[in-house]
């Protein structure tokens, strides 16, 4: 039995990936990642919740990461990326994988620098066009380095780099995916269904700018809303029954969701982005502007450019702006849809296969 540790803060590719290894059997499948869900608050991390789940073993990790903007957990954090370090080594020591896969972000730092000082064979994958700083950081030291998209091949040596595209998960093509939560009560009342998602934890902004305009909204569409734990009980009224609420929508829901779901209102992380490509659906993105080289906006200006997606850019959002956007959206969706086969041919399908067979590569190496 092969063994295998995934990391990152990226987890709809790890689902992917671990999914495709489960397929082919012969693997002890481990993931180190947060306990919990933002610095400061105790709220468990999806991760931590979904892994378990896969029948992964989930292993928390308690590092820091330098931040572009000084707050009072700043220094902190940083006292807590030795102590990261430290975890990662002892973990690693002791199941002495045969493989580390990385998918990014601060926790997959010392995990990958850790495994290079054990000599264990390491992949990083790159979900976004432009590589975020703690893939930059970790590309130093893997055997190989996968990315989602052609244009970044250039960047990096012919003998590491490979193009996998971005893993998807196979359970956003099952239409008829478990889904009992009223959803009679959607189908019963014929609206066209909105389904907003701040992303697995949800986002706060968008969630009020919803909320100032759900009565409106509620008049013309049903909308599913997908809305992180934080603002969950703030959010959870009686809106009727063409609204429907959840702190996290579960890989056996969300191919119903997303396969119904007329439009889609999301952040443009480079995991949604090419999920929403592969189904060919209208997107009305709202990019986190402080991502690292803006790297959001640059993903959503990708579908933008095929014509399923427009943006609403953050400074800009409020309940008015985001009522119009949806409207004007909606009034000419089907011109959106006709679009969708452009962007499906930006997605490899079988990116996870591609990625376990590297990984395979590797481990043997």
């Amino acid at each position: 039995m092969k063994k295998i540790v995934i990391t990152g803060g990226h987890l709809t590719p790890a689902q992917a990936v671990i999914s495709e290894l489960k397929k082919g059997g012969g693997w002890e499948i481990y993931y180190f990642g947060r306990k919990h869900s933002l610095e400061g608050d105790k709220t468990a991390s999806v991760e931590s919740k979904v892994i378990p789940e896969l029948g992964a073993t989930f292993i928390s990790i308690t590092t820091g990461r330098l931040q572009r903007q000084f707050s009072r957990y700043t220094i902190p954090s940083l006292l807590r990326i030795p102590l990261g370090l430290i975890q990662s080594f002892y973990w690693l020591w002791k199941i002495k994988p045969n493989v580390v896969c990385s998918f990014g972000g601060y926790v997959s730092v010392p995990v990958v620098f850790s495994a290079w000082i054990l000599r264990i064979p390491i992949l990083t994958h790159e979900q976004t066009i432009t590589f975020g700083l703690s893939s930059k950081i970790n590309s130093l030291f893997v055997n190989k380095i996968a990315v989602s998209f052609s244009d970044s091949v250039k960047h990096f040596p012919a003998d590491k780099v490979v193009l996998t595209g971005n893993p998807i998960r196979q359970e956003i093509f099952i239409r008829n995916s478990k889904f009992p939560y009223r959803v009679n009560e959607i189908r019963n009342s014929k609206l066209p269904i909105i389904y907003i998602t701040g992303g697995n934890q949800g986002s706060r902004l968008i969630n009020n700018a919803v909320l100032g305009c759900l009565p409106e909204l509620l008049k013309k569409y049903a909308v599913i809303h997908q809305c992180g734990e934080l603002d969950y009980e703030k959010l959870n009224k009686d809106f009727g029954p063409n609204y429907l609420l959840f702190p996290y929508i579960n890989s056996q829901q969300i191919g119903w969701v997303m396969n119904h779901a007329n439009l889609i209102v999301s952040r443009a992380g480079a995991n949604t982005v090419c999920e929403v490509a592969a189904l060919g659906k209208p997107t009305l993105f709202i990019p986190i502007p402080w991502t690292y080289q803006d790297e959001q906006t640059k993903n959503a200006l990708m579908l933008k450019k095929i014509g399923i997606a427009e943006i609403l850019y953050q400074k800009d959002l409020t309940s008015s702006t985001l009522l119009e956007k949806i409207n004007k959206m909606m009034e000419k969706i089907d011109q959106y849809h006709q679009n969708g086969s452009q962007a499906k041919k930006l997605i490899k399908l079988n990116a996870a296969e591609i990625l376990v067979n590297n990984l395979n590569e590797i481990a043997k190496k």
